[in-house]
């Protein structure tokens, strides 16, 4: 709950320059400043307890105090506190890590490159695509298709794959070369009689036609969220992934499966790519691959990709890029721990056992007055607030309805996520229980009640 500053809100206010915040409420308002962590909780510098209903940023899938992890970073940080990647230098948990990494990765993937977060591993999979078409002999296929309210990260490539107003109002973006198609959000764009299968196939239809603009022979990728995050929460129509890869297949467009929110068991299954049948020739990951413990990402490849990488080096000497941090050995042990944890305590089948309660209640919320349509998979789930339910008119834009809502919902001890259109996004830790996954709805349904009041 925000309050009246400190000292250390002061020196924030002072030095600080905070990321996604408006910072003329900020300059008002001060820092809500996070001390420590425990299981699913989080505690401000006031010793409130709060539920971090949103996983920090959909991130920290074993929660806030797994010792695990922190005696691995440790352990590491006294053996070998720093090492590189480049010119053929390896460690030990590099090593093992990328091994475990294609052990379990989905379809084909052959090859691990490791960064340091989503957006690095976003625009490492662009350059890779560029990297390829020109190895292949094909230098102008090299257009990359998102789609809109798609979320990627904000480094200049990747943000201009995120099409969302804010990642590129006045930051000159999207660059060239980049392109948006539609967003599959049965509930928010599907036609009035319009089945599931029947709008997959009319955004199906609508990006072979664009790609047919365009001129195939240009188009070198589509990347796309499993299910998409930052959006808002949006889930697959059903037979989406099926039809859109037929089209990728048809004009040989290589398939980019975003999997920095997805991956590592969110969705029911340790890839969001095997809950929707996507056969990916690149996978980008982070997030819950070090439960965000410590900083690190990776670029999964097919080998003919990386096979066309061995023949370019040949020609060229080297394969010219890399990242001082990629591959640190002390976030390498520490994700290659959490690969560990998520199989000793098997968490696939733990959320198994307790997804169907999380979706049991989320579903439940679509009867509340202020809900349109409460949407979601596994562990992740978003709740599209509405003016009206009948004709799913949204509220005004100036009545930030989501940021009044999960303000609400703060008052009730617990962290949501407004997101674009009018959308909160809950996405608990993965070590949740039943009984806390009630809380979480609990107090959800109770800052709702007050939000209402307060927008009506």
């Amino acid at each position: 709950m925000p309050h009246l500053p400190n000292s250390h809100a002061t020196v924030d206010l002072a030095f600080s320059l905070h990321p996604y915040t408006n910072l003329a409420v900020h300059e008002d308002r001060g820092p809500f400043v996070i001390t420590r962590g425990e299981g699913i909780y989080v505690y401000d510098d006031l010793e409130n307890k709060y539920i971090e209903g949103l996983s920090g940023l959909w991130c920290t899938g074993l929660g806030y105090s797994e010792k695990r992890l922190v005696n691995a970073a440790m352990t590491q940080m006294n053996q070998l506190p720093f090492s590189h990647s480049f010119a053929h230098r390896a460690t030990v948990p590099v090593i093992e890590l990328s091994e475990k990494l294609i052990n379990i990765a989905p379809g084909n993937l052959s090859k691990v490159y490791l960064v340091n977060s989503g957006s690095e591993a976003v625009d490492t999979a662009i350059k890779m695509v560029w990297y390829y078409h020109n190895a292949i002999g094909k230098p102008e296929k090299k257009k990359i298709i998102s789609r809109k309210r798609g979320y990627h990260g904000v480094t200049v490539a990747a943000g201009s794959l995120t099409a969302l107003p804010y990642a590129q109002d006045d930051w000159d973006l999207p660059i060239n070369r980049i392109l948006h198609t539609e967003t599959p959000c049965y509930y928010r764009y599907g036609e009035s009689g319009e089945t599931e299968e029947a709008f997959a196939t009319r955004l199906a239809d609508i990006l072979d036609q664009q790609i047919t603009n365009e001129d195939p022979d240009t188009v070198a990728a589509f990347i796309a969220e499993p299910v998409m995050g930052a959006g808002g929460v949006m889930t697959p129509p059903k037979t989406y992934f099926e039809k859109i890869q037929k089209v990728l297949k048809k004009y040989n467009i290589l398939l980019i499966a975003d999997e920095v929110i997805c991956g590592f068991g969110r969705t029911g299954n340790m890839w969001g790519s095997d809950t929707y049948g996507i056969k990916p020739d690149l996978l980008t990951c982070a997030k819950q691959m070090s439960s965000a413990y410590f900083p690190i990402g990776a670029v999964m490849l097919s080998e003919p990709i990386y096979q066309s990488f061995v023949e370019n080096s040949r020609k060229l000497g080297v394969f010219g890029t890399g990242n001082t941090y990629g591959g640190h050995p002390v976030a390498a042990a520490v994700a290659l721990e959490t690969l560990k944890i998520y199989e000793d305590d098997d968490i696939l089948g733990h959320l198994v056992n307790i997804s169907g309660h999380f979706q049991k209640r989320l579903a439940e919320l679509s009867k509340h007055k202020l809900v349109g349509e409460a949407r979601g998979v596994g562990l992740i789930g978003g709740l599209e607030l509405v003016a009206n339910k009948k004709t799913r008119k949204q509220f005004p834009e100036a009545s930030k309805a989501s940021v009044t809502a999960t303000e609400k919902i703060l008052g009730q001890n617990l962290i949501l996520r407004p997101l674009p259109g009018d959308v909160i996004g809950i996405c608990p830790p993965l070590i949740i229980t039943e009984q806390e996954i009630d809380d979480i709805f609990d107090r959800t349904i109770r800052g709702l009640d007050e939000a209402e009041v307060a927008l009506r």
